[in-house]
């Protein structure tokens, strides 16, 4: 099994993300890149520098806007077998029955790392897993504290306690490693 590798709000295609600007009034994307095809095209190219063709990638949601064909033919150039966790401006049935994901999902847990998938930041009750009811001993085993790896945010910090925002504007344009993320 290859790497897996987790982003956040690409955005692919969507154009007018250039012109949103920060709470000062700075534009966020639009003092990177000069158009949509460059914001792209930089996206492609760091995803392709780190993803192998063998790796899984879970995108954290929102991951395009504007023209549905023009993605269609985008979207393969990505390396990696994709996973989605469903964002708010993701077209669902778009997504799901096209081929673009091999899974698709509003969360993910991965016990193993200690980390719990989603678009948004959940609530900080959210994130303990408890034993299991069946387990006889259950009694006298602690809740796991879960860190929530998630997006929506943009540039914008998380919120305190145990959380890490995946989306693309803080991580560099370039999809993260799971392993970076591992509290476990």
């Amino acid at each position: 099994m290859g790497n897996i590798w987790v982003i956040s709000d690409t955005h692919f295609h969507h154009s007018n993300i250039l012109n949103f600007t920060d709470e000062n009034g700075e534009l966020i994307r639009g003092k990177q890149f000069s158009s949509v095809e460059e914001m792209d095209e930089c996206m492609l190219e760091n995803w392709n520098s780190v993803v192998k063709p063998g790796d899984k990638v879970y995108h954290l949601g929102d991951v395009q806007m504007g023209s549905k064909e023009q993605f269609a033919k985008f979207w393969p150039r990505l390396n990696g077998s994709k996973r989605l966790i469903v964002g708010n401006h993701d077209d669902i049935k778009f997504l799901s029955s096209g081929g673009f994901f091999a899974k698709v999902s509003m969360l993910r847990i991965f016990p193993e790392f200690g980390l719990l998938f989603s678009h948004i930041p959940i609530h900080e009750q959210s994130l303990y897993r408890y034993p299991k009811k069946d387990d006889v001993n259950s009694w006298e085993k602690p809740r796991e504290e879960l860190l929530n790896v998630h997006g929506h945010i943009h540039q914008n910090p998380s919120p305190p306690g145990r959380y890490r925002c995946v989306c693309v504007e803080q991580i560099n344009y370039t999809p993260i490693n799971i392993e970076e993320l591992r509290i476990k």
